[in-house]
């Protein structure tokens, strides 16, 4: 069992959602950084479709009522147990009683702790993701707070805390936060079906210009701040299914880019969706930051999808080879082992 030792609306139990059930208006829901939270089950020897626990909100503080394996991942932060300093993309071991805090992130916006065995909560549409809009799944519906307790199921690892510490670098990951430090990201689209009817100053501001992120950001959808997109002539659409990536553009011009809570249907000018492999780059970003968007064809999404999943796969055989691979945070990329 782990206790919750700090209060966060936006810290929430997920894993990789609930797909197949938009026809009855309910959304996938799941982790804004599917990759990050696949990697951080993997290092403690989870399923990838494991529960761990989004942080949106820091500092984050846990205390771990029996041993355990944990690993965090997402964005890069610094963790703090019992006076030892560990990095992010880590993972270590905890004796019982000893509380791991995780402090605000100095790239990136969205932290993913895993724990062996996963969190055990009540699965509802076989998922036990949060679903914040709906209320339900994850722990109640709704988000940790200070003093919730949270079960974890058998992990199947015997004397955790005898394990050798360990981090992996994911080479994509620093690239990414080291262009978001020089400017703007890079987000690649795939033309959706009402880009035709927008300008051609439209289209051309769409990928020339840059757009900004606004407060006005959550699981269900960031609203940017940029070139407001004009279409050609008056548009009416009935509602129609729209996905997490989806980039609509409203009355006012600005576009909004549909996340990991996304509306079932939606009746707005779509003129643009963003590739499955570049949703966690804009999971990780922060209001006030900018992104420009790419328009890419097929075929250059195809490869995108197969390079992370080649990515992640090297990680995941990495991690299956002894000795355990190490990165030195904060660039390396290689894996080698270290004694703690």
């Amino acid at each position: 069992m782990i206790e919750i030792l700090s209060n966060g609306g936006l810290n929430l139990v997920q894993d990789l959602g609930r797909p197949g059930h938009l026809a009855i208006g309910v959304c996938g829901s799941g982790a804004m950084d599917a990759p990050a939270l696949s990697m951080a089950n993997w290092m403690v020897g989870n399923d990838a479709t494991a529960a761990g626990i989004e942080i949106s909100i820091f500092p984050f503080r846990v205390r771990f009522h029996r041993p355990v394996r944990f690993a965090c991942t997402g964005a890069i932060t610094t963790l703090e147990m019992q006076a030892r300093k560990l990095p992010s993309w880590w993972a270590a071991s905890a004796d019982a009683g000893e509380v791991l805090t995780i402090a605000a992130p100095e790239r990136g916006a969205r932290v993913y702790l895993a724990i062996a065995g996963g969190i055990d909560v009540p699965r509802v549409l076989g998922s036990c993701a949060t679903d914040l809009k709906s209320g339900f799944g994850g722990k109640e519906g709704r988000g940790l707070r200070k003093g919730d307790r949270l079960a974890l199921g058998a992990s199947g690892r015997v004397e955790v805390t005898e394990a050798t510490p360990f981090g992996v670098g994911p080479a994509s990951r620093f690239q990414f936060f080291s262009q978001v430090a020089a400017g703007a990201a890079t987000i690649r689209v795939l033309a959706s079906a009402e880009y035709p009817q927008f300008t051609a100053d439209a289209m051309r501001a769409f990928q020339q210009s840059d757009y900004r992120l606004t407060p006005d950001c959550n699981r269900q959808g960031f609203r940017l701040d940029g070139h407001a997109l004009a279409i050609r002539k008056p548009l009416e659409l009935l509602s129609h299914g729209i996905v997490p990536g989806t980039v609509q553009v409203p009355p006012s011009g600005q576009p909004i880019v549909q996340m990991a809570e996304a509306n079932t249907c939606g009746g707005y000018p779509k003129i643009a969706n963003v590739i499955d492999p570049d949703l966690w780059r804009l999971a990780q970003l922060r209001p006030g930051q900018r992104i420009r968007f790419a328009l890419v064809d097929h075929d250059t999404a195809v490869t995108a999808i197969r390079d992370q999943a080649h990515e992640q796969a090297r990680i995941r055989q990495g991690l299956a080879l002894k000795p355990c691979p190490v990165m030195r945070p904060p660039a390396s990329t290689y894996l080698e082992r270290k004694r703690p």
